[in-house]
Order: structure tokens, then sequence, then C-alpha cells
């Protein structure tokens, strides 16, 4: 039995996800105790199933799935299939044999943070819808785990869904608010995982590969006008895999900030608002009297070291070979 560090995963599995996961399960000294789906890059059926299914492929029906938010908190759900492929993951998937359990996402979560506690990290990659419910049935829940990871946001750099939201942010800005406000997380966004490219001879190498190396090659395969638009080169930056690669191996460099989400409807909804001049903790606050000396509500991934993420993203990926 792994006895290492306990992480339990919400996802919303398209390729980046399903990367992510095969990272987290062949980790060494992780032990990944539930997995949680939510709508996001395709819907909550669609996700689910891709979860299962990669479970099926690694081996890893050991694993529970628990079944979460089929749609954001106040619009209705709109996916990523043309990104992630038409059910939201590319690649021959099995048909996966095990089953979710019967608890939703808001009671797995909640369940493995009694059973837990400090010894739990939490990391999000989809979403927020999943997580803001937990923390709003479960008040005390940030103070109660070891870490909240989230993938999402774009603290000092643009959006990719509008000019400056993230995808994950924009598709439930109001749970993402609430967990900015409440969690005290770790976020990690674009401002470091548009830079978490992986090698074209490395994903060359996974389809030289025998299965199931052959189906994850797949997983990196993103569409062309994805690749220019977004980062200029042929290679994919596989954002959910960061957070992943920092639990297993400190990739990351982090500040704490005062952090919004803006809620509003508008041009500018889903974007992160981050205070780096540090305005709303200072005695003179234009902005509100009622607002002065607010203090971090959480940090913000800074700068990334590309060649240990691709050290860790390589050697546990590889392992399945």
């Amino acid at each position: 039995m792994t006895m290492g560090r306990k992480i339990l995963l919400d996802v919303d599995t398209g390729n980046d996800d399903a990367i992510l996961l095969a990272m987290m399960l062949a980790a060494e000294d992780i032990d990944v105790v539930g997995i949680t789906t939510v709508a996001g890059n395709s819907t909550l059926t669609n996700t689910t199933q891709n979860t299962l299914s990669v479970l099926e492929l690694l081996d890893r029906t050991d694993v529970p799935v628990a079944k979460g938010a089929e749609r954001p908190f106040v619009r209705d759900h709109c996916g990523a299939e043309w990104v992630h492929g038409e059910n939201g993951l590319r690649g021959d998937l099995p048909g996966p044999t095990p089953s979710p359990v019967d608890q939703t996402a808001m009671e797995f979560i909640c369940e493995q943070v009694a059973t837990h506690g400090t010894d739990l990290t939490i990391a999000a990659v989809g979403p927020l819808t999943n997580i803001a419910l937990a923390i709003a049935n479960r008040l005390t829940l940030p103070d109660e785990i070891d870490e909240l990871y989230l993938m999402g946001g774009a603290a000092h750099t643009h959006g990719n869904t509008t000019p400056v939201a993230e995808f994950n942010f924009w598709g439930d800005p109001e749970a993402a608010s609430r967990v900015m406000q409440d969690g005290f997380p770790r976020m990690v966004g674009l401002d470091v995982t548009n830079q978490a490219t992986v090698l074209p001879e490395f994903v060359d190498k996974l389809e030289d590969a025998a299965p199931p190396l052959t189906t994850v090659a797949q997983w990196f395969d993103y569409p062309d006008e994805l690749m220019k638009v977004e980062y200029g080169t042929t290679v994919p930056a596989i954002h959910d895999g960061v957070v992943g690669a920092d639990i297993i191996g400190n990739v990351l460099e982090y500040e704490s900030y005062y952090v919004e989400v803006d809620t509003t409807d508008g041009p500018s909804r889903g974007a992160v608002i981050c205070d780096v001049l540090e305005i709303m903790e200072t005695e003179v606050n234009v902005v509100s009297e009622d607002r002065n000396h607010l203090s971090p509500t959480g940090y913000v991934a800074e700068s990334i070291d590309i060649d240990h993420f691709r050290e860790i993203i390589s050697e546990t990926i590889f392992s399945y070979n």
C-alpha cells in the first residue's frame, strides 16, 4: 500500500488532465486517495467517463471516482471539445469497468478531508464548482487540509478564453471567486503554465513506445491552430501537469497576493485582479475605507523551472513503459 503524500484530484478530464492523472498515479511517494469530476473541458458525463477510462488504461481502477457538478453556479456549461476532442479526450481508450461511487463530489471531498485532515492535499484543475461547494458545506475545510492547489487564472498575463480570462476561471467565476476568497490556494495560472511545453522529441518517443504510451501520446496532440495562436510553436503547454510537477518536485516559485475574480457580466468576466502593488493593504486606500488592510488571499505562481518540469513529466510518464 502506498504511504506517500495523500492527494485528492478534482478534474474535468481532457488531455492535460489525463496527463496529470498519469503523472500522479505513477509518482513515487504520492497516494491518490480519490478523484472527483466536474463539467469543464466537456460535459460531466464525458469527463467522468474519460476519468474512468484513463484509470482503466493505466490499470488503476482501485482509485475511487465521484461525480460532481454538471454546470457552473450561474451560467450554462460551455466546453472545449474543439481543443480536447469530440468527447473531451483524444486517444484509443478502453471502456471503463468501474463505476463512480454513490457519493457526490462534494460529499466525497468532505469525507476525505475528515478522514485525512492535514495529511491531505487537494489539487483542482478544472472549473472550481466542486471545491466551492465543498468549502460552502464545510467552512473549516481550508484550515483542515495541508494545501489546496488550483490550475486556473491569469494574474500577470492575457487570458486564453477571453483577452483577460483563463478557461477554468471563466467557466465558473463565481466558484473561483469563492475559492480565492476563502481557500487560500496556490494558484497555478497561465503566467507559468503557458511556458510548460514539452519537446517534440518527447512526443516522438511516446509515439514509438508500446501501449499504453501510444494512447498517452495522443493526449499531446493539440490542434495546430491552437499551437500557433497561444504558443507560436508546434508543441503544447501541459497546463494541468504543472500542478502535478510542483506537488512532486517543487518546480514553481510563488508570491502571496490579495486576489479577486471578476464575477460581473462584461468583457472582464472571469479575470483575475491581482494586487501586485499591495494597494488594498495600504493605510491610504482611495477605493474604500472599509477595505483597508486587506491581507493576501493566497499564493500566485510566478516562475517555473522548465527543465525540472520536463524531467518530472518524462520520468513519470515513461514509467508505464
